[in-house]
């Protein structure tokens, strides 16, 4: 059987799926709910966004999710929503969900209460009362271990009946693994920039392989252009027939335990990304060999 097929991968302890690619929603502005519209409507069944005014339109990725389900675009069954508490270091001060003079606890449950009624499943202000959201991830860790297990332990209190998975971004090996021993509710993923800087984080993503956590990458293109352009790439996309960053898309998601933040804003490219994971499958399947030369050479490359 070649390398990981692009299959929707099950949350562990959890019949729950989440789909190869989300889609990213940061600095997306005004455009937000156009796009998030746009993206569901193309096949994506993922969506991450934050309580961060800063960069991210929580609120129009709601509007964007209550008009592709009033249109019958999808159900909300058929989709992963995950949304981030940030802390203060993250947030303008102009501009925060949440009053920066509450205890951290206070902030994460003010955080929390908006989020919900953002993401409702209707513009219907009673149905926020129903929302439930598939993750919250903790956008980054806390200056302090003790004050970013504070914040962790009061995000436990709405798991499952609020939301259902929690995660962790932005993190180092070192306070994955104090979180991970400490929680209650284990860190269901782990959301990272996949680059250089940090050797494609091969320590934290064999780590995730062992607690069978969910890596989501980000950056996954901008940061890589050596590689999207790269002979390794190149190969893949010449054989497959597919774009080069479509090549890499799908070559990453041939690594263990991962998913890919997917921020295109052009229609074409939502539905094309979609369509190269399905040709890409054909193909490995056809040529098995083939495509595992192909990932082993990016494997290659990634571990240099």
């Amino acid at each position: 059987m070649p390398s990981a097929l692009f299959e929707n991968l099950l949350l562990h302890g959890s019949k729950q799926v989440l789909p190869a690619f989300l889609y990213g929603t940061a600095w997306k502005k005004e455009k937000t709910a156009d796009l998030v519209y746009q993206a569901v409507c193309s096949g994506f069944r993922g969506v991450d966004t934050a309580a961060q005014p800063k960069h991210y339109r929580e609120d129009l990725v709601g509007e964007g999710i209550h008009r592709a389900l009033r249109e019958g675009k999808a159900s909300r069954e058929d989709l992963f929503i995950q949304t981030k508490f940030t802390s203060v270091q993250g947030q303008d001060s102009n501009s925060m969900p949440y009053n920066p003079n509450l205890s951290l606890t206070e902030q994460v449950h003010t955080s929390i209460k908006s989020s919900l009624r953002n993401l409702r499943p209707s513009s219907e202000e009673s149905s926020a009362e129903a929302t439930i959201l598939d993750s919250v991830v903790l956008h980054s860790p806390l200056p302090t271990i003790a004050e970013t297990l504070e914040v962790w332990r009061a995000l436990e209190t709405y798991v499952p009946h609020k939301i259902r998975h929690l995660g962790i971004s932005n993190v180092f090996l070192g306070t994955l693994e104090q979180l991970y021993e400490a929680a209650k509710v284990k860190p269901a993923m782990v959301q990272n920039r996949f680059y250089p800087n940090t050797h494609f984080d091969a320590r934290v993503r064999a780590f995730c392989v062992e607690k069978s956590i969910i890596y989501q990458a980000f950056w996954t293109l901008s940061a890589n252009p050596e590689i999207v352009h790269g002979a390794e790439v190149g190969l893949a996309a010449h054989q497959i027939g597919l774009s080069k960053h479509e090549a890499m898309y799908c070559l990453i998601l041939a690594l263990d335990n991962i998913v890919i933040l997917n921020g295109t804003q052009k229609e074409t490219h939502m539905a094309g990304d979609l369509e190269a994971l399905q040709k890409a499958k054909e193909w490995a399947l056809k040529y098995p060999d083939s495509w595992e030369s192909c990932v082993n050479g990016l494997k290659a490359l990634i571990a240099q």
